[in-house]
């Protein structure tokens, strides 16, 4: 029967029953990249993502070759990756968590856009790019200071040259590489490693316990913008299911979460985190 009214869209309908989960409830986000694609930074595993193949820490620690290698591609990707800045998808998280809705934030990003936009409980499961470490005494420094002594170091190098950004601000490097030089530890002349969790680490088990707790405590999760192929995101959402608390899950795609999920909204993180925020702040 034709009755003139249009029924709503069935994504509206899903998007009406997060938002009517999450209203009076403490919700724990898990983010991926696809929260910070427009921002600029390309996703690892979305539609139409290329094929990469990371460096491996064992790879980095086993050769200075490698470590020029990969400092060679990672400082010139940090000038793009470096200035991102926070899209209204990590504001909208800010909001909600200044709403009282969001109670803290888990990411699998290293972009620290999050800190940025505003959000003041941010677990960062694999580190952050913005920090660099010394493997030797611990000494931690600020990303854009290592960046300033590389270019120092390495005036010979074009910083002009095309520049394919990939994530975690890595981009293809070639010629460059046999020239770079890196510098040490200013305090004890250790080896120096942003504070990333490279493929072949795990997530420090103080870093880990943080995410736990989080989702421990909360009456909701929404995951944004990850496939959940990393397992670290896997196993904090089976916290989330033995709990039998509802699961939303919001990504372009399919995800390794979509069986458990309450709620899939097949769609992009930063309508649908701002359509939340209005609803719900």
């Amino acid at each position: 029967m034709v009755t003139g009214i249009e029924a709503p869209a069935p994504s509206d309908v899903l998007l009406d029953e997060a938002i009517g989960l999450m209203r009076g409830s403490r919700v724990a986000v898990l983010t991926g990249a696809g929260v910070s694609t427009d921002s600029g930074i390309p996703d690892y595993r979305g539609e139409g993502a290329p094929v990469r193949t990371p460096m491996t820490v064992q790879t980095f620690l086993a050769s200075e070759g490698a470590r020029r290698r990969y400092w060679a591609g990672s400082h010139l990707g940090w000038r793009s990756f470096g200035t991102a800045g926070p899209n209204e998808g990590h504001r909208a998280l800010a909001e909600l968590e200044s709403g009282g809705v969001v109670s803290g934030v888990v990411t699998q990003n290293v972009d620290g856009l999050h800190r940025r936009a505003g959000s003041s409980h941010v677990v960062e499961l694999h580190g952050a790019s913005d920090r660099v470490v010394c493997l030797s005494c611990g000494q931690v420094f600020a990303r854009q200071s290592v960046a300033d002594r590389l270019a120092e170091l390495n005036p010979h190098v074009d910083l002009d040259v095309a520049i394919r950004p990939a994530p975690d601000g890595d981009v293809e490097v070639d010629d460059i590489v046999d020239a770079m030089v890196i510098p040490a530890c200013t305090v004890c002349g250790g080896t120096l490693k942003p504070d990333v969790v490279f493929f072949g680490e795990f997530v420090p088990t103080p870093v880990y316990r943080q995410a736990a707790a989080l989702v421990q405590r909360a009456d909701v999760l929404l995951v944004a913008g990850s496939s959940l192929v990393v397992n670290s995101g896997v196993r904090l959402l089976e916290i989330a299911r033995r709990r039998r608390v509802p699961i939303i899950v919001v990504n372009r795609g399919l995800t390794k979460g979509d069986s458990r999920a309450t709620v899939k909204l097949d769609a992009g993180a930063t309508e649908t985190l701002t359509a939340m925020a209005r609803a719900l702040v």
